[in-house]
């Protein structure tokens, strides 16, 4: 594939290696890609750590045929060696690795500093990295981040066209966001936020128009999915659709678990430079106004199981504590976010 400026792809790598990894002289930075992996995104992430300074190792895999603990069995223990051993770790791989035993154990070590990119294609990594200023992007992301976590206890709602109507009460949030990833842990693409509810409370129901649960793709045919704390049912769906969705919620709620779990987790996607692709998940739950969706019960539980899928609402309209936020996807409150979104004007390309 040609990139249309491959400028934007260089700046994009920089971005991620100097500014948002801060990847330093010497430190042995791993590069995970599959077989599906774009090879100018390879060498332009490559590139930039080198330049940096840093030690690149890129680990190309068969394309996993599952993402997280069902990876386990496709991964190797001279991958998990050098996963443990590295100081950054850019895992572009789709599906991806986290979740598994080795990403787990790479955790543990408290050394590796894990960034969940899970996408194949560097127009996508480019548009998401390099398609708006990245230091004003990072600007709204800690400002939304603290905005959400000062909001434990408040009363959210979200809605979208097609029918989703659901209320909960916001928990603290699980996974703290730094401006700059220099900290061993789990780090994630900026560009959405989670919102975490008190999963007993969720209530009312989600028309669903794209999921990733065993593979991604949009649906053919809208699932509904009833919520009365836990997951109740779901309707509308085509046969395969249906099949795949309640093998992973049963999956994700626990071994053996006769039941399809809670909502684990809410976003609140506001990249401006994301488009829909329908094939890059990672930047698609980025669009501004989308909601991914994660059910089942969450790793942080005991008994959590594995491999949530997530389903996928766009254009949503969101309130918390009564003030409104998104109407339709465009944000609308509070001033100060507001204020902040509108210097991240996108480089289109």
């Amino acid at each position: 594939m040609v990139l249309h400026n491959t400028q934007i792809l260089t700046r994009a790598a920089q971005a991620l290696v100097r500014e948002h990894f801060a990847v330093a002289p010497g430190e042995n930075v791993l590069i995970t890609v599959d077989t599906g992996t774009d090879t100018a995104l390879i060498d332009a992430v490559f590139g930039a750590v080198s330049a940096a300074g840093g030690r690149p190792l890129v680990a190309l895999i068969p394309q996993l045929p599952f993402q997280g603990a069902l990876a386990d069995p496709f991964l190797t223990d001279s991958l998990a060696a050098a996963a443990e051993a590295s100081d950054a770790w850019f895992d572009f791989c789709f599906p991806y690795m986290a979740g598994s035993k080795l990403q787990d154990r790479a955790m543990k070590a408290n050394r590796s500093r894990y960034c969940l990119l899970a996408t194949a294609g560097a127009e996508s990594f480019a548009r998401m990295y390099g398609g708006v200023d990245f230091s004003a992007l990072m600007d709204f992301q800690i400002a939304v981040s603290d905005f959400v976590g000062s909001k434990a206890g408040s009363q959210a709602r979200f809605t979208c066209p097609l029918g989703t109507d659901i209320t909960f009460t916001m928990d603290k949030v699980k996974l703290k966001r730094h401006r700059v990833a220099n900290v061993p842990g789990m780090h994630t693409v900026p560009g959405a936020q989670n919102l975490y509810p008190l999963m007993e409370t969720v209530k009312g129901k989600v028309v669903l128009q794209a999921l990733f649960d065993e593979i991604y793709r949009p649906l053919r045919r809208p699932i509904t999915i009833a919520v009365d704390g836990r997951i109740q049912g779901f309707s509308g769906a085509a046969a395969e659709d249906v099949a795949r969705l309640e093998r992973s919620l049963r999956r994700a709620s626990g071994t053996g678990s006769q039941t399809y779990g809670y909502c684990i987790h809410f976003t609140m996607g506001f990249h401006p430079a994301t488009r829909m692709t329908e094939r890059h998940f990672v930047e698609d739950i980025r669009l501004p106004g989308t909601n991914a969706i994660g059910m089942g019960l969450p790793w942080w539980e005991a008994g959590g199981g594995e491999n949530h899928p997530d389903g996928v609402i766009f254009d949503q309209s969101l309130w918390i504590d009564g003030e409104q936020i998104l109407d339709g996807g465009k944000l609308v409150g509070p001033a100060p976010l507001v204020a902040a979104y509108e210097k991240l004007q996108p480089r289109f390309f």
